[in-house]
C-alpha cells in the first residue's frame, strides 16, 4: 500500500467531489434500507389476513388495498430514490477515478519527455507504454470501483446489520455464516483468475509484437518468401493464447456458480431457520422476507470484498511501477530557469564522454573551436566519435571530463531549451511522423506558414519530389515514412531543421542516402541559408566537407588530424586516403 501513497496529492485535489460521493453511497443506502421493511410489512398484512384477524370482509378488502397501495408507493419512491443517488454516486467517485487517470496518464507522460536519452536506451517502448496505459487502468480501478464497493460494503454492514440483530440476532448469525466463505472462495478464485489473466496478457503482447515485426517488415518477408513461415509463427502464438485464454474461462466459468451456491445456501437458512422462528412465535412471518431482501442486498457488496481485494493488490504492485519511472530523475538537466542568449563561439577543451551503459568511451580529449559564421567538417569510420560530439552539442549527453562553451559560456550554463532551441540538429537516424509532409515540415517551427515550410522543401531539395505527388504537400506519409524512399526522409528531415532558421545547423551524416549530385545542390543550399551561422556537418563522405572552413578527422574517438582540404591533402594521412579512394569509386 505504500505505494499508492503518491495517489494522496490527487485524493486532495478532488476532496470535494470524494466527500460527495461518500454522502450519496450513504444517502443511497438508507434509502435501500427500507423497502426490505415495507415488503415484510405487506407480508405480515396478508399473513394477518388470512389468519382473519383483520374486521369484516368488505372492509378487510378494502383497507388491505389501501395499505397495499401505500406500501407499494413507498417501495417505489424508496428504489426510484436510491436508484437516483446510486447514479449519483458513480457520477461523482468514478468521474473522480477518471479524472485522476486523465491527471496521472499526463504526470507520467510530462515526466517521460523530461528524462534523458540514455533513459529510453535503457528501457523498451514497449514497457514504457504498458506503464502508462495497463498499469494506470488497473491504478484507476484501485480509485473507482475498489473505493465504491469498499464504501458501500461499509456502509451497508454498518446499516443492514443492526437492523437485522434488531429483528432477530439469532437468524442473524445463520444468515451471515456463510458470507465469510464466499468472501474467501471469491478472494481465491479472483487471485487465480489474475494470475491467469497477466499469462493471457503476456501472450497477448507477444501475439501483438508478432504482427507488429511481421507488418513492419513485410518488405523483407516477402524479398525472402517468407510468408509461410510468418504465418506458422503467428498461428503457433495463436494457439498458445487460445490455450491460455481458455484456461482462463474455466476458472471464469467457476465464480458465478460459486457465487449463486453460497447466496442460496443463506437464502436456504433464512427460509428454513427464519421458519422455525415464525412458528415458535419469536418473529413475524414477513420478517422472513425481509431477511431474505437484506441477505441479497449483501451478498454482493460482501462478495466484491475478494475481487477488491485483488484489485488493490494488483493496483499496488502497477502504482510501483508507475513510481520506478516517475522516481527516475533526468540526468541532463536545465539548470539555468531564466532565458539566456545563445551566441558566439563554440569551443571544445578536452572534453572527454564515455557511455555509462556500455562503458565505451566515444571521445578523449577532444579540443577544437569553430568560430561565429564558420562551418565545421567532421569525418571519421563508424564508432570514431562522430554522432556523439553532435548529441554533446545539443546536450543530450554531457561530457565526462572538460567543457564545452558557446559565447566564452559554458552550455551547462544556458538555458537547456535556448539551447536546443539555437540549434537545428538533423540527426542520423531520420524520424518522421505518421502525418502530413506539410506538417512534418512544420513541426521545425510551429508558427510557420506555407511560403516558409515551401522555402525550407526547396532548400533540402526535397520540393520537386513532393510536387509529383498526387496529395503533393498534404500527402500522408506512413509510419516512420515508409512510403518515401531514405534520401526522401532525410531531405524531409532537413527541411524540418532549416524551417526554424536556427543560430547553428548540426548535421549529423543526413545525406548518406541521396546520390552525390543532389548533396551538392543541398550543401550549396545549407551554406546560403547558414551564411554568418555556425555550421558542422558530420559525414563519412570527404566530399561533403572538402568546402568547410575547418575539417577535423576523429578515429577511435580522438583528433587524428585537423585543418583545410587543402592542408589535409598535402598531409597525406587518413583523411587524403579516404578522399582518393571516395574519389576513385566515384568514378567508377
Amino acid at each position: 500500500m505504500k505505494a499508492l501513497r503518491h495517489l494522496n496529492k490527487y485524493f486532495w485535489k478532488y476532496r470535494y467531489r470524494f466527500i460527495l460521493g461518500l454522502i450519496f453511497i450513504l444517502t443511497s443506502n438508507i434509502f435501500g434500507l427500507y423497502p426490505p421493511i415495507y415488503i415484510g410489512e405487506v407480508f405480515n398484512i396478508i399473513s394477518d389476513s388470512f389468519n382473519g384477524e383483520n374486521l369484516p370482509e368488505d372492509t378487510e378488502r378494502s383497507t388491505l388495498k389501501r395499505q397495499l397501495a401505500y406500501y407499494a408507493f413507498l417501495v417505489l419512491a424508496f428504489a426510484v430514490c436510491k436508484g437516483l443517488f446510486m447514479f449519483f454516486m458513480r457520477q461523482t467517485i468514478i468521474v473522480m477515478s477518471r479524472m485522476i487517470e486523465y491527471d496521472l496518464k499526463n504526470e507520467i507522460y510530462n515526466h517521460y519527455q523530461k528524462l534523458s536519452i540514455s533513459f529510453y536506451k535503457r528501457n523498451k517502448t514497449g514497457d514504457l507504454m504498458n506503464r502508462i496505459s495497463e498499469d494506470v487502468s488497473r491504478v484507476r480501478m484501485f480509485l473507482g470501483p475498489a473505493i465504491l464497493y469498499t464504501a458501500n460494503l461499509l456502509i451497508s454492514i454498518s446499516l443492514i446489520i443492526p437492523k437485522m440483530i434488531s429483528i432477530s440476532p439469532k437468524l442473524t448469525l445463520y444468515v451471515l455464516s456463510p458470507l465469510p466463505l464466499l468472501v474467501i472462495a471469491i478472494y481465491k478464485v479472483s487471485s487465480i483468475m489474475n494470475k491467469k489473466s497477466e499469462i493471457v496478457q503476456e501472450q497477448l503482447s507477444k501475439l501483438s509484437s508478432i504482427s507488429q515485426e511481421t507488418f513492419s517488415g513485410i518488405r523483407v518477408i516477402k524479398s525472402y518468401i517468407q510468408e509461410n513461415f510468418a504465418q506458422k509463427q503467428f498461428m503457433t502464438a495463436a494457439e498458445d493464447y487460445k490455450t491460455k485464454n481458455l484456461a482462463l474461462v474455466k476458472v471464469n466459468a467457476l465464480f458465478f456458480p460459486l457465487m449463486i451456491l453460497l447466496i442460496g445456501l443463506s437464502t436456504l437458512f433464512t427460509i428454513y431457520i427464519g421458519g422455525l422462528e415464525a412458528i415458535a412465535g419469536r418473529i413475524q412471518v414477513g420478517h422472513i422476507a425481509t431477511f431474505v431482501i437484506y441477505v441479497n442486498m449483501l451478498t454482493w457488496p460482501v462478495a466484491s470484498l475478494g475481487w477488491v481485494t485483488s484489485i488493490v493488490q494488483r493496483a499496488a504492485a502497477s502504482q510501483e511501477r508507475i513510481n520506478e519511472f516517475l522516481t527516475e530523475e533526468p540526468e541532463i538537466k536545465n539548470l539555468i530557469k531564466k532565458r539566456t542568449p545563445v551566441a558566439g563561439d563554440i569551443d571544445f577543451k578536452n572534453v572527454s564522454f564515455t557511455y555509462p551503459d556500455t562503458g565505451i568511451q566515444a571521445l578523449k580529449n577532444v579540443s577544437f573551436s569553430i568560430k561565429e559564421g564558420e562551418t565545421l567538417g567532421i569525418i571519421g569510420k563508424i564508432g570514431s566519435g562522430k554522432s556523439t560530439l553532435a548529441e554533446l552539442v545539443c546536450r543530450i549527453n554531457d561530457p565526462d571530463s572538460g567543457s564545452i562553451s558557446i559565447g566564452n559560456q559554458n552550455i551547462k550554463e544556458l538555458n537547456l531549451f535556448d539551447l536546443r532551441e539555437a540549434v537545428g540538429y538533423v540527426p542520423q537516424e531520420t524520424f518522421l511522423f505518421s502525418d502530413s509532409i506539410y506538417n512534418n515540415i512544420a513541426f521545425g517551427d510551429k508558427v510557420s506558414d506555407n511560403e516558409s515550410v515551401h522555402k525550407a522543401a526547396k532548400q533540402a531539395g526535397i520540393y520537386q519530389n513532393i510536387q509529383q505527388f498526387k496529395k503533393q504537400f498534404d500527402t500522408v506519409i506512413g509510419e516512420r515514412g515508409i512510403t518515401l524512399s531514405g534520401g526522401q526522409k532525410q531531405r524531409l528531415s532537413i527541411a524540418r531543421a532549416l524551417i526554424r532558421d536556427p543560430k547553428f545547423m548540426l548535421f549529423d551524416d543526413c545525406l548518406s542516402a541521396v546520390d552525390v549530385e543532389t548533396e551538392e545542390q543541398i550543401l550549396q543550399n545549407i551554406k546560403i541559408q547558414s551564411k554568418n551561422k555556425s555550421c558542422i556537418i558530420i559525414s563519412h563522405r570527404a566530399s561533403s566537407i572538402k568546402h568547410a572552413d575547418q575539417i577535423i578527422v576523429l578515429k577511435d574517438g580522438e583528433i587524428i588530424e585537423q585543418g583545410v582540404h587543402k592542408t589535409l591533402m598535402d598531409l597525406g594521412g587518413d583523411y587524403a586516403h579516404i578522399y582518393k579512394k571516395q574519389l576513385i569509386e566515384a568514378k567508377h
